[in-house]
């Protein structure tokens, strides 16, 4: 087949795609292929089933997640300001609910009805104290878990710095890093009162449960 009755046969093909719809293209299109011959088909079949340009393979750069120590030194600071927030948060909404188990506990022991008033003070208060100990005794694995995970970070912070001590000059002729915030000591410090605080106040409802039932039972 020429070139001019291919041309003519793509034509026609056209012109029954507008009156009868895809099916004639399609038929005319198979009638093409294989008047064209078989090894023509088959060629135009890898043409549809393979691309001729095949994707690149990916380049060491982006496979990478690190590029410089630059970049690994901004994620461990992202992690450590991000799991600080969420220690920060809960600290927060422990605090806040200890505050309110307070008044509530202060409230109670307050009660003055000359009817119900001691059996009110007599189990409310001590009921509160134990409410305040439960609840400690659950925030504290939140509360430890993100200090833990600060710890992990700043390790690994520590040991990259110590890695790579040259950060470059500064204006003020000092260290970016000093040798306090470096170090795990000083790490462990800053998040000794969130660490502390459920132990706190869990001997503090300890006490004020003990001294409710004392002073209602004596």
């Amino acid at each position: 087949m020429d070139k001019s009755s291919l041309i003519g046969r793509v034509h026609r093909a056209l012109v029954n795609f507008v009156e009868t719809g895809p099916s004639g293209l399609c038929a005319e299109l198979v009638h093409t292929v294989c008047l064209k011959g078989m090894r023509t088909g088959m060629d135009i079949l890898a043409m549809i089933i393979t691309p001729q340009t095949p994707p690149s393979p990916l380049c060491d750069n982006d496979i990478k997640m690190f590029v410089s120590p630059k970049d690994r030194l901004d994620f461990y600071r992202k992690e450590i300001h991000s799991e600080a927030d969420n220690l920060s948060a809960r600290t927060n909404a422990y605090l806040t609910a200890q505050s309110f188990l307070v008044i509530a506990y202060a409230s109670s022991m307050a009660n003055t009805n000359a009817e119900w008033g001691p059996i009110f003070t007599l189990i409310v208060p001590p009921m509160l104290a134990l409410f305040g100990i439960l609840s400690s005794i659950n925030a504290w694995p939140g509360i430890h878990a993100a200090c833990d995970i600060i710890d992990h970070w700043h390790r690994k912070q520590t040991d990259l710095l110590n890695c790579e001590p040259a950060t470059g000059p500064v204006y003020d002729d000092a260290p970016l890093f000093s040798s306090w915030e470096s170090t795990y000591q000083g790490q462990s410090k800053a998040l000794m009162f969130s660490k502390r605080t459920p132990w706190l106040f869990s001997g503090f409802w300890a006490f004020l449960g003990i001294f409710a039932l004392v002073i209602q039972l004596l």
